[in-house]
């Protein structure tokens, strides 16, 4: 949507969401939602810094860092809506799905080299036929795809965790799920109505807020899960008796 600032960026080539475009700033397109990816970026970095000094599985550490690297990208192409800069967004997310498809179906997966030579050629494949083709309806089935087969081991760690703030994690991730879910819906279904409101409630930014909630707990209540498989005597607790993390207790062997 046009705003008042002439484009630092050119004119829009990517896809343009409910914002109004260049509001507050000729160097950002969507101010919201770009500046919105902050906390996803913060997250990512709290739970690197829990994964390393804890010497959780490499896993863990590259799922935060791709954590960051979305949100960057994000920040990227709505600052920018540029069609380049999209596919920085979105390939990503592509990519941090398939890591989640490593980390919660490996445990049991018996060819240990296999799923993860096939993901990363798939993540390979996806991103040249992302970069060649524009495709934007397939992209949103294809990620919604990828989601939706995550669910049944999410689920099945869930019922198997006896620990009541794991389980707290678990429905946090749902809540914020579900509520970023109804914000990204109300930008794209209620556009045309919201652009002649007096405030525009920022739907799409309030989507990335929510789901930068949703991956930490994500996240968090995956290395709870691992930590169990391992013996590590996991335990949840609270930065400030607020922030969840996990903190293990690994056996002197280890």
């Amino acid at each position: 949507m046009e705003g008042g600032f002439s484009s630092f960026w050119g004119p829009v080539t990517s896809t343009d969401r409910c914002e109004k475009n260049y509001v507050h700033s000729s160097y950002i397109a969507e101010f919201f939602n770009t500046i919105s990816n902050i906390p996803g970026i913060l997250f990512a970095l709290i739970g690197l810094i829990n994964a390393l000094r804890q010497r959780f599985e490499k896993r863990f550490s590259v799922l935060h860092i791709s954590n960051m690297i979305l949100s960057i990208g994000s920040m990227l192409y709505h600052a920018t809506l540029q069609r380049v800069q999209q596919q920085g967004d979105e390939t990503p997310m592509v990519w941090e799905m398939l890591l989640y498809f490593y980390i919660l179906y490996s445990p049991d997966w018996h060819y240990r080299s296999t799923m993860p030579t096939f993901l990363f050629f798939y993540g390979v494949g996806f991103a040249i036929a992302h970069a060649l083709i524009r495709f934007e309806i397939g992209f949103k089935v294809h990620y919604i795809i990828l989601c939706l087969l995550c669910i049944p081991r999410m689920y099945k760690y869930y019922i198997y965790t006896k620990d009541n703030y794991a389980k707290r994690l678990a429905k946090l991730y749902i809540a914020t799920l579900f509520l970023g879910s109804i914000c990204w819906l109300m930008d794209q279904v209620l556009c045309k109505e919201i652009s002649h409101w007096y405030f525009n409630p920022q739907g799409h930014a309030l989507w990335h807020v929510f789901m930068s909630f949703n991956s930490y707990f994500a996240n968090t209540f995956l290395m709870f899960c691992r930590a169990e498989q391992r013996r590590w005597d996991p335990k949840i607790v609270h930065f400030f008796g607020v922030f969840p993390y996990v903190k293990i207790q690994k056996p002197k062997s280890q």
